[in-house]
């Protein structure tokens, strides 16, 4: 059987499924605005105010393999957070930090030098001229529920904005938002459908 497998680069404030079911919000987009492809799902999540990479298939059997939390499958993130994060702060998230009563997986957590080249999100985050920001890039290997933006919250950094670059596949292979702007999606190539398969 031949599946499919979409990459997404979802933008902010869409909701990361085909129809919202609130009936409080109906002007609010779905991943129906920007794919019409039938009885593809989700692989994972992204909150409405997160963007980013988002993998769609067909196959149970991936979305299974990627999402159980036992096969601990990378996603790597890039976080705009109020001021700088001194090295304790960064420590802390790398080593795991409380929340909700529960320690957080250890982390791979690095401030990003130069900011990224970023299209502008629409609308902007909201600046406030007496308080710095700084972008720090975080791979995890557990999806909770809102999880990085309460790690830096924890280590006092609130997240500004906060977008998926990176799912990993296997020790070789990675998906990545390369040549994707907001909005745009595209099958993936013969490589990536074959390391996703071998899962």
């Amino acid at each position: 059987m031949k599946y499919t497998y979409i990459l997404f680069n979802k933008p902010y404030n869409v909701l990361c499924q085909f129809t919202d079911d609130s009936p409080h919000n109906l002007s609010r987009e779905t991943l129906k605005n920007y794919i019409n492809i039938p009885n593809i799902y989700s692989v994972g999540r992204l909150d409405l105010d997160s963007e980013g990479l988002l993998l769609l298939t067909d196959n149970p059997r991936v979305k299974h393999r990627l999402c159980e939390p036992s096969f601990a499958h990378p996603r790597t993130y890039w976080s705009q957070v109020e001021n700088i994060p001194n090295s304790k702060a960064l420590h802390d998230l790398q080593q795991g930090v409380i929340i909700q009563g529960k320690k957080t997986k250890k982390a791979m957590v690095n401030i990003i030098i130069e900011e990224p080249k970023l299209p502008p999100r629409n609308p902007p985050i909201r600046y406030r001229r007496e308080i710095s920001t700084s972008w720090i890039e975080l791979t995890l290997t557990e999806g909770r529920n809102r999880q990085v933006r309460k790690m830096t919250a924890a280590v006092g950094h609130p997240t500004l904005r906060l977008i998926r670059v990176k799912i990993g596949i296997d020790s070789h292979h990675q998906l990545t938002l390369t040549g994707l702007a907001p909005g745009q999606w595209r099958e993936l190539n013969a490589i990536e459908q074959k390391s996703l398969e071998k899962l």
